[in-house]
């Protein structure tokens, strides 16, 4: 019996269907264009790089954007402090001073988007001897949390803490002005004995920091030692309120009167913020801000526009092959769709990429800041990119896509 199997046609191997499911299915045309891809990767590497960076840097920008701005508030002393607010009681002629007490100092720092709250004392005419000469200076009392409200770090030695706040231990730091003018120099500073209204003091620390240069002549004390052993210095009358962020500062400055009010008397209270730094700092993060979105936005659009260029110079240069496969009997349908997953295969890739990126980033600015990144928001950033970069090869490849399938099959055999 003869066979009816068509000549040239191997047992076990039925010819291409090109209008069948079976050739073109949608996991086959996901394989070729993904293949046809790989074939190209020259000429795709620019876009797939655009791409993934520009996903990275938004992943980066979103998860860590919060962080990023509260490490940006700690670094903000060059600008003024623009997240400090000054709470003070104005001196009443006739009254008895007021000053700030404990318990208003805790109920200050438990407020909604304050991080650090500190009580001071001051006394400008403080005397001491050394090697037989006298010299003037200002004393502050402060606590452990003034050194962090306004960014001060030791140019040499160390700052005092809560330790020694708390066993009111007789130590001090002193500016660096005042260490070179007593004793010559910072490191020569280190380790002597300073007399202060009579009582002895070892110097522990240099004050540094960005505002360092204006307290230069000043020697700090623990407050508790201060209130205990400087004569006729008065009781805390200065608190210092550090906000998380510039957004903060309204709502903080507008919530301290009622605190205050609650815990003790408010008359002469008065609030101190530098409004126009805040103003100044909110202008320069707001430019940045939209400077960088800008950037990622544009770079993931010119890849964008890569893929379609790209794209329509495929479906020109393979026109030929359009044709052949219309020939065979390939559907407009199929050859749309693999042209929109050979677009799909690009700009997956590269949120695939964008996301590795993304992610090393982040880790890598957790470590600089010493922050963990939140997984929910990076998860978040995550899906939203894969989305994007199906719309953006839809969005890129879908003209193209078109074009192909609507070619003219004799048309497309006569290209040259």
């Amino acid at each position: 019996m003869m066979s009816t199997t068509p000549a040239g046609q191997a047992a076990g191997h039925s010819p291409p269907d090109f209008g069948g499911s079976k050739f073109l299915r949608y996991r086959d045309l996901m394989r070729v264009g993904f293949r046809e891809v790989v074939r190209k990767r020259r000429r795709y590497i620019g876009v797939v790089a655009a791409i993934a960076l520009g996903t990275a840097g938004l992943i980066i920008v979103v998860t860590m954007g919060r962080d990023l701005k509260k490490n940006f508030n700690n670094d903000l002393d060059v600008l003024g402090g623009a997240t400090i607010i000054n709470a003070y009681y104005e001196f009443i002629l006739m009254e008895k001073p007021e000053w700030f007490r404990d318990s208003t100092i805790k109920a200050l720092a438990e407020m909604p988007g304050v991080s650090t709250v500190s009580n001071t004392t001051m006394k400008s005419n403080v005397e001491t001897t050394w090697h037989d000469r006298n010299y003037q200076f200002a004393v502050v009392g402060a606590d452990e949390n003034y050194w962090s409200i306004f960014g001060f770090t030791p140019a040499a030695g160390r700052l005092f803490g809560a330790a020694d706040v708390r066993d009111g231990s007789r130590v001090c730091v002193l500016g660096s002005e005042l260490a070179r003018v007593i004793f010559g120099g910072d490191q020569e500073a280190m380790g002597q004995i300073l007399s202060i209204d009579g009582n002895l003091y070892t110097v522990i620390g240099i004050l540094g920091g960005v505002r360092a240069g204006d307290r230069g002549r000043f020697a700090f004390l623990p407050i508790s030692a201060a209130l205990a052993r400087i004569n006729d210095i008065t009781k805390p009358t200065n608190a210092y309120i550090r906000c998380a962020t510039w957004d903060d500062v309204d709502k903080v400055a507008d919530l301290i009167p009622s605190v205050v009010a609650a815990h003790q008397p408010d008359r002469g209270l008065r609030l101190n913020v530098s409004w126009e730094s805040l103003k100044h700092v909110k202008r320069v993060y707001w430019w940045v801000t939209l400077f960088i979105y800008m950037s990622i936005g544009a770079t993931i659009v010119l890849g964008g526009f890569g893929i379609w260029n790209i794209m329509m110079a495929a479906v020109t240069a393979r026109t030929r092959e359009i044709g052949l496969k219309k020939a065979m009997g390939a559907e407009d349908a199929d050859i749309l769709m693999q042209f929109l997953f050979e677009a799909l295969s690009v700009t997956v890739t590269a949120s695939i990429l964008g996301v590795i990126l993304g992610r090393a980033g982040v880790e890598y600015m957790g470590h600089l800041i010493g922050s963990s990144p939140p997984e929910g928001l990076f998860i978040l950033c995550l899906i939203l990119g894969l989305i994007f970069a199906v719309v953006l090869g839809l969005g890129s490849g879908l003209f193209p896509s078109i074009r192909a399938s609507r070619m003219q099959v004799v048309d497309a055999m006569r290209y040259e």
